[in-house]
């Protein structure tokens, strides 16, 4: 059976989870900013003194892989290192914009062609975004958006596009299509990276410990945001 330790720092506050078989057994979740160095390293130990208690085997940690805040994504890798190299478990990297999209997908009956677009919040009208299906399947990758009405259009024609993320808001008086509809209140939690953990370890999509890096926001700056025609 696979139990897994779930760490996601990647936005405001951070969060933790242990999953088992699909089972959710932990979760504990802080929105402070600017808290991540203390309370993460709390709720890490009592996540791992539940695993302890039940005498659980530790297959797997997994870490939202941004883009996402540098000192956050800093603090939950490497913390999330230290307890692969500690446990010998294995790293599991899970795309934070991926990961916003799980509740919306869990909770809600969606159109059979629906897209998905997790957008974090950057300066002024940019975004960083992805597009993915109701499979979570990749329709186009990460990168750097400046927002107007046009941006997406070539998506909202041919299909409605769900916006989520801290992101989505702010873009939700801009992009006035028929086809476009705005999720309030998503955020990237460790208790939903469980599906796309678990699904990464069945397939054995994991990470080389000493070598992973996550994507930080700074990454995405070089990249000259573009608009979709």
């Amino acid at each position: 059976m696979s139990c897994i330790l779930h760490i996601e720092s990647a936005a405001e506050g951070c969060s933790v989870a242990v999953s088992e078989e699909g089972e959710l057994l932990f979760f504990k979740e802080d929105h402070a900013e600017r808290n991540n160095a203390v309370t993460l390293g709390v709720f890490v130990d009592e996540a791992m003194s539940l695993i302890d208690s039940r005498g659980l085997e530790m297959t797997a940690v997994s870490v939202s892989e941004g883009p996402g805040s540098y000192t956050g994504l800093r603090i939950g890798v490497s913390m999330a290192k230290g307890i692969c190299y500690a446990r010998g478990a294995k790293l599991i990297a899970v795309p934070t914009l991926k990961l916003l999209c799980v509740p919306l997908l869990l909770g809600d009956e969606l159109p059979e062609d629906a897209l998905l677009c997790p957008m974090i919040d950057a300066r002024r009208m940019e975004v960083y975004s992805a597009v993915y299906d109701r499979a979570l399947s990749e329709v186009r990758g990460t990168r750097a958006d400046i927002v107007d009405a046009a941006t997406y259009c070539g998506y909202l024609d041919a299909h409605p596009v769900y916006f989520l993320g801290n992101g989505s808001q702010k873009c939700s008086t801009i992009i006035n299509h028929p086809n476009a509809h705005f999720v309030p209140d998503c955020r990237p939690l460790a208790k939903w990276s469980f599906p796309i953990a678990e699904k990464a370890l069945l397939e054995g999509k994991t990470e080389d410990v000493a070598y992973f890096e996550p994507f930080y926001l700074k990454d995405f700056i070089a990249l000259k945001p573009k608009k979709l025609i």
